[in-house]
């Protein structure tokens, strides 16, 4: 198969979807792999170390669209590049498209077979593509709320850990997943206070077994998050329906709760935002304040550590994505279950029921086309 390396043209988005030894693999799978040009530049990765591991360099995006019968990046196609992809092409990346109605309707009208990243699943509902920007995501939120909390940056100049004799900052992870996991160890690693809030019990037994003794897991409901939020310091949105929009958890009402200074930080800004006031921001303009409230969403919060990322995501995405290649896609997902639910779009058929429910458009079963 001829696989397209694309270069990502997101705002400040320094990733690339694979690196030189995913290349490697691939050619000794015996397929050929173009690589945009400088597509792995901002993540360390040079035009010479992709050839050297046998890649081909591409000069334009067009040109790979053109030419590969499977195309990878890591954030969704963006609006330039919709009428590039072709019928029958493989279009394999970070879709998140119930929270994103052009793309959506440009895929179907592409007549592309669309595979998201984020909706491979394993038996045991894990989500393995989308795991490891979780745990990066969920890292950076308390890093970028740290900033934001800065006097020189809008907030109230409060220092997440505190110093001896004055008390650490109060830090509401909404969420018990990966994202929310990773947010609350490392808001506890630097001192503060954390209340991690989940609506199972189950997982919340797990996560005060596991979780340092700074943190404090509390059942989420509406009532729970607003009875804190006036003590609350910084407040991470980490919730997530697996290919749906994000459900609401502050209204712009809540926000008069909160102390003018204070901040969140949105990593479900991807899947739509989980705070009604929250609206996609990008690295070159991350913030911006509601009603004295500082707001951090970042869409592709991983991208400013491209260099971990990159790594992170090839681990997870390479096999799949050489499970595709070595069978096809029809294959691929006959063979092996998890890549199923990852098909969100095929040949002008909306394949993922959370993103025709989210526009009112008509669902076919992936069932129907595996046949």
């Amino acid at each position: 198969m001829i696989v397209g390396v694309l270069k990502e043209i997101k705002v400040k988005e320094n990733r690339v979807c694979m690196t030189p030894g995913g290349v490697a693999a691939m050619k000794a799978n015996g397929h050929q792999v173009l690589v945009e040009k400088d597509a792995g530049v901002g993540s360390g990765f040079s035009d010479k170390e992709y050839t050297d591991c046998g890649a081909t360099i591409i000069a334009t995006a067009k040109e790979i669209y053109e030419k590969a019968e499977m195309v990878m990046h890591v954030k969704e196609p963006q609006a330039s590049e919709y009428p590039m992809i072709r019928k029958g092409q493989i279009v394999f990346t970070y879709l998140h498209l119930a929270a994103d109605e052009p793309q959506t309707k440009a895929l179907v009208a592409s007549g592309a077979t669309c595979i998201a990243y984020e909706t491979i699943q394993k038996a045991d509902r894990s989500l393995p593509l989308l795991t490891p920007m979780s745990e990066v995501a969920g890292r950076m939120a308390i890093q970028q709320g740290a900033k934001a909390l800065e006097k020189t940056n809008g907030g109230l100049g409060k220092l997440i850990g505190g110093v001896p004799g004055v008390a650490p900052a109060k830090v509401m992870v909404i969420g018990g997943g990966v994202v929310g996991t990773h947010a609350a160890r490392m808001a506890c690693g630097l001192g503060a206070q954390v209340y991690l809030m989940d609506i199972s019990l189950e997982r919340l037994r797990y996560l005060s077994e596991v979780m340092p003794a700074n943190c404090i897991t509390i059942m989420s409901s509406k009532k729970a998050i607003q009875d804190l939020l006036p003590e609350i310091d910084l407040v991470i949105g980490a919730v997530l329906i697996p290919g749906a929009k994000a459900p609401s958890m502050l209204t712009r009402a809540d926000l008069k709760l909160m102390r003018p200074g204070t901040a969140i930080v949105d990593v479900a800004i991807d899947q739509g935002g989980c705070f009604e006031t929250s609206r996609a921001t990008t690295h070159t303009d991350p913030t911006y304040e509601v009603d004295g409230i500082i707001h951090y969403c970042v869409a592709n919060i991983p991208g400013a550590v491209a260099m971990t990322s990159t790594m992170a995501l090839t681990n997870a995405t390479l096999p799949y994505a050489l499970q595709l290649a070595n069978k096809g896609w029809k294959k691929a997902a006959q063979d092996n279950a998890e890549i199923v639910p990852g098909i969100n779009v095929h040949d002008g058929k909306i394949t993922f029921k959370a993103v025709s429910d989210a526009f009112g458009l008509p669902f076919t079963p992936v069932a129907d086309i595996l046949k």
